[in-house]
């Protein structure tokens, strides 16, 4: 998205750093990553394990704090915001979808959805309405009474996606959200995170290996032992 001619970013990060002491040995899980995000677009971070993929996540979603550097979201320095500031802002700004789907197995997919709409104090009625309509839309309007073990894979993690959207986040991290799913399965989720993206503008960003991914990217994010080794649009990518 552009404002006024000039690309209006929801992630910044600057000289992001994240070193972990084992032993005698420091290990720089990222390295002085900078970094910017287009609100609205679809990124995918693609790279081996061990990259520095989740860790950047963490850091970008609030989870962690850097060794050294900085993140903004929506031009907000996320180290200046207290324990309850920051807590609103993982639980008003951002979505978190995880390979695990990690859903609340004594829960129905409507209960698992409804869940951060409570903590978000938005009131029953709406909370109603708002989990019908994103679990209808990602096509288990039939499912709402269901536990996740009454689930497969592939449904389990359209619950994760829609329990991410509850709130009408800005931003979606997706870490691995086809790992554990076969290989069509995958490709209908990559979809209908891309049609989501498309329809509400909110801002996907992924960590995957998965390169099937990369048909739906507007860039990728290639990192590298804690670094950026190259950003490309999906129009440069060589497979």
């Amino acid at each position: 998205m552009k404002k006024s001619g000039v690309y209006e970013y929801t992630v910044e990060t600057e000289d992001l750093a994240k070193y972990y002491k084992m032993g005698s040995v420091i290990v720089k899980a990222l390295d002085g990553i900078s970094i910017k995000i287009i609100r609205g677009e679809y990124l995918s971070v693609m790279g081996p394990s061990g990259s520095g993929k989740t860790t950047l996540f963490n850091m970008i979603g609030g989870l962690d704090r850097p060794t050294r550097g900085t993140v903004y979201i929506d031009e907000v320095n996320i180290a200046n915001l207290d324990a309850y500031e920051l807590a609103w802002l993982r639980c008003r700004k951002i979505g978190y979808i995880f390979q695990t789907f990690n859903l609340i197995p004594v829960l129905t997919a409507f209960e698992n959805v409804e869940l951060p709409m409570i903590f978000a104090g938005v009131d029953q009625d709406e909370r109603k309405r708002r989990a019908v309509e994103i679990l209808t839309r990602v096509g288990l309007g039939d499912r709402l009474d269901h536990k996740p073990a009454e689930l497969s894979g592939g449904q389990q993690q359209r619950v994760a996606i829609a329990r991410a959207l509850a709130n009408n986040p800005v931003i979606i991290l997706a870490d691995e959200p086809t790992g554990n799913l076969d290989l069509h399965t995958g490709l209908d989720i990559i979809n209908l995170l891309r049609s989501l993206n498309t329809e509400r503008g909110v801002t996907i960003i992924t960590a995957t290996h998965d390169l099937k991914m990369i048909d739906v990217s507007d860039r990728i994010f290639w990192i590298r032992d804690g670094k950026i080794d190259r950003i490309e649009t999906r129009a440069q990518v060589a497979i």
